[in-house]
Formats: C-alpha cells, structure tokens, sequence
C-alpha cells in the first residue's frame, strides 16, 4: 500500500512540475488563442503562488515536500527513499529528480520565475470574459 501511495503521490510531484513549466507557455498561446482559463487570475495566481514555494524552498536550501513523503512512504513500503524501484518510481523519479548544488537550482527557478514574470507583462490578464466574433453582444 505504501509503495502505491508513493507512486501516487511521485504522478502528483510530475503533475505539479509540469503545470508550472508549462504555464508560461500556456498563457501565451492561451492569449493567441483566447483560452480564457489561462488568461485569468485564478489560473496565474495559481501558477505563481506554486512558482513562488518552488523558488523559495530552493533558496532556503529545503527539499519540497512531495519529494519528503514520497521518500516518507517508499521507506515505509520496504524501498529506499525517493524514485523508488517500482516501474513509475524508476522513470518518472529520472525525469524529476538531479544532483546539483541547490545554488544551481535556485538559480535556475529565479530565472524560470524572471520569465514567467516577464510574460505575466508580455500577455496581461483578461479581466473580462472574451468574446468572440460568432457570438452576440
């Protein structure tokens, strides 16, 4: 049960991971394209706030805690600690998980967070549903 819960959770961490990498890209298409979802503020608040406990954990030199309690329930399971030996914790643990000096990290997030800044410039929030030409005032 313990290795399941951890795999679970390790899908939940790739999912995280990959909502923030994607959302600046998803609010300039959804711009081009009159996505409303990405354009609001719910979706940026959402985007940033997650940016922003990425970007501070990594200065304060802390692991992020879906990395702890996978790590938490692959020991309890009998595995060792995070990326465990099932089919999902081998793969999906090697696309989330490197060895660098958290220095690099932090580094790297505050540049990820400079141009997710930049683009909350670049495409401005639609603060008002968007219209479009099949549909009537």
């Amino acid at each position: 049960m313990f290795r399941w819960l951890a795999d679970a959770v390790l899908l939940l961490h790739l999912a995280v991971v990959l909502f923030v990498t994607a959302g600046p890209l998803l609010s300039v298409l959804g711009h081009w394209r009159g996505w409303p979802v990405v354009n609001g503020l719910k979706f940026r608040l959402l985007h940033g706030a997650l940016l922003g406990i990425v970007i501070m954990q990594a200065w304060l030199g802390q692991l992020c805690p879906l990395t702890l309690l996978e790590s938490w329930l692959r020991v309890q399971g009998g595995e060792a600690g995070y990326g465990g030996n099932s089919f999902i914790g081998h793969w999906v643990g090697r696309l989330l998980f490197y060895e660098a000096p958290m220095a690099v990290f932090a580094a790297v997030y505050s540049a990820f967070g400079a141009l997710v800044l930049a683009v909350w410039w670049w495409v401005p929030l639609q603060r008002q549903p968007l219209r479009y030409a099949s549909q009537t005032p």
